[in-house]
């Protein structure tokens, strides 16, 4: 056979062995926040795509459609939540999302544009919450760590400002969508704020927070699915390139202890 013959033969060749791979990959959907679930990953993305999974990430805003979406099966899993917030989701809209594993945490933690120093707090002073009922309840159990107020029940991870049995200061407080809180810290003495959400408001939770959550934190940020999806081999593929070591490195690395590993 001439080398006229062979080229374009085996031109053909890799071409179709490309062809039949990209054929084979697993298109895998995933929800996730923008900061840092999203860079997360885009970070573990060129992994999974040389394992054959094609991750396609859709970038929400919100802590409701994440879960809707998975739980209608539009999209295959998500990332932005930690396991008290998916519970409380559950209950609420009578889903049954799963986690399938832990990957890191993100400390509450408490801002202010008004004081620089949890002392000079106000009596009266008007502190934002989260109105989701798990991350409310969270930002009154840092609060009743600080001193600041006692619950009636002070392990309650679902407690509203309802149960709240003292309040030396007389703090008022104002619930508001978790997304939104950032934006409205000229309008309160003091917000708690998620973390993704103070990060992608340029806060940076290490050196601007009044006070923050320790690394022990129970509210490690998860990846949910439905039970019909949770033993995908997909899935599984993405939770071992979340729970990594080159992961760990670069959270370790970019985020400086704002975000903490949970693996």
């Amino acid at each position: 056979m001439s080398i006229r013959k062979i080229v374009p033969t085996l031109a053909f060749s890799i071409a179709t062995l490309f062809a039949g791979a990209a054929a084979q990959a697993e298109s895998l959907s995933i929800a996730a926040t923008p900061v840092p679930h999203a860079e997360l990953l885009e970070l573990v993305k060129p992994v999974l795509a040389k394992e054959g999974v094609e991750l396609d990430i859709k970038v929400f805003t919100d802590y409701v459609q994440p879960n809707q979406q998975v739980a209608e099966g539009h999209i295959d899993v998500n990332f932005f939540q930690h396991k008290p917030y998916l519970d409380s989701f559950n209950k609420e809209h009578k889903t049954g999302l799963v986690s399938v594993g832990l990957v890191h945490v993100e400390p509450f933690g408490a801002y202010s544009q008004k004081i620089k120093d949890i002392k000079e707090l106000k009596d009266g002073a008007l502190i934002a919450l989260p109105n989701d009922p798990s991350n409310g309840a969270r930002a009154l159990l840092l609060l009743q760590k600080q001193g600041l107020i006692t619950l009636k029940d002070p392990s309650n991870i679902l407690a509203t400002s309802r149960d709240i049995a003292e309040n030396p200061k007389k703090l008022k407080f104002r619930e508001l969508e978790a997304a939104t809180l950032p934006r409205i810290l000229p309008d309160v003495d003091m917000a708690l704020i998620n973390t993704n959400y103070a990060l992608e408001a340029g806060l940076n939770p290490v050196k601007d927070a009044l006070f923050i959550e320790g690394a022990d934190s129970p509210y490690a940020n998860l990846l949910a699915t439905t039970e019909a999806k949770k033993d995908s081999p997909a899935i599984k593929k993405l939770v071992d390139a979340l729970q990594s070591p080159q992961t760990r490195k670069f959270i370790q690395e970019k985020y400086q202890g704002a975000i903490v590993p949970a693996f």
